[in-house]
């Protein structure tokens, strides 16, 4: 195998057209540097310089292996340059995983002041739920993951995971105009008893939070339908389907239908950011800097 150092004195005898030029472009005694050339002259096999009293010239064999030891060159300055631009920060790759509703505004509010300052970093961006990226971001798949947590339905975190929590999000109740709480601010989960429901697919559990609360209560919620797109669940209460439970980070375009708070203790989304603690990827603090800064913003929204 062709030694690097060697090919770069090669490189600069090339450039100066003498040992001694050589010898002065990279910091060496003359000798050091006729060394090294009769040592990648051994190791090629062939003469890569003709030698006089007072000259050198290169042989084609030289020149030739001249041309390939700058390629050589510009391919380790591109590697230190790209290196560095990941040791500072200002380059690389940060794999993120994220809820849908906090896709709508907590995450490209972060991203937007986080791509800004470093618009060389590629973005990679999966969508899933906690209990689904979880799991990537333990295996080193993702370098974090913006997550949730219902107080009634908690998820199991690995000692390797940290979880910094932000704010909490409030459970809106979406009802049509004319609903009997259209002009209601703020409801109770008991004064909803025989309301049909607009529900979602289950949790981590896979049992609906929706119907642990109501249980806790002392009645069943009658769900008529159900979808895990917040904007179809708003469409459909618009439609007069139902009524729906839908968290503030989810509720989008609320023409047509009535917006009001649910006070209860334990209804509500916790927001935060998951990551590893032994992620070495220099991105990622710059990154949760801009999240905590989005979350500030996004949570001020509901007072």
């Amino acid at each position: 195998m062709l030694n690097s150092a060697r090919l770069l004195v090669l490189l600069e005898i090339a450039r100066g057209g003498s040992i001694v030029a050589a010898a002065q472009a990279l910091h060496l005694s003359p000798s050091a540097v006729s060394h090294q050339l009769a040592r990648l002259e051994q190791e090629v096999g062939v003469a890569l310089v003709e030698r006089a009293p007072q000259s050198l010239r290169m042989t084609v064999a030289g020149q030739r292996l001249a041309e390939h030891a700058q390629a050589i060159s510009d391919l380790m300055a591109v590697a230190r340059d790209d290196l560095r631009g990941h040791s500072a920060g200002e380059a690389g790759l940060l794999r993120l995983g994220f809820f849908a509703s906090s896709g709508l505004e907590l995450l490209p509010r972060a991203l937007a002041g986080f791509s800004a300052e470093r618009p060389q970093v590629e973005l990679e961006l999966i969508l899933g739920q906690p209990h689904e990226l979880v799991p990537d971001l333990e295996a080193g798949r993702l370098d974090a993951a913006v997550v949730f947590e219902h107080p009634l339905d908690p998820w199991c975190r690995d000692a390797t995971v940290d979880v910094e929590m932000f704010f909490d999000e409030p459970q809106l109740v979406v009802v049509p105009l004319r609903h009997r709480l259209g002009r209601q601010t703020v409801v109770r989960l008991a004064a909803l008893e025989g309301e049909t429901w607009i529900g979602t697919r289950g949790g981590s559990t896979g049992e609906p939070v929706l119907e642990r609360a109501c249980a806790a209560e002392g009645f069943l919620p009658r769900v008529r339908c159900r979808s895990d797109h917040y904007q179809v669940t708003v469409n459909l209460a618009r439609a007069g389907m139902g009524i729906a439970l839908v968290p503030a980070l989810g509720i989008g375009d609320t023409a047509g239908v009535h917006v009001c708070r649910l006070d209860h203790p334990r209804l509500h989304r916790r927001i935060g950011v998951a990551t590893r603690s032994s992620n070495l990827n220099p991105l990622l603090r710059s990154f949760l800097t801009e999240l905590r800064r989005a979350a500030r913003e996004v949570s001020t929204q509901w007072g």
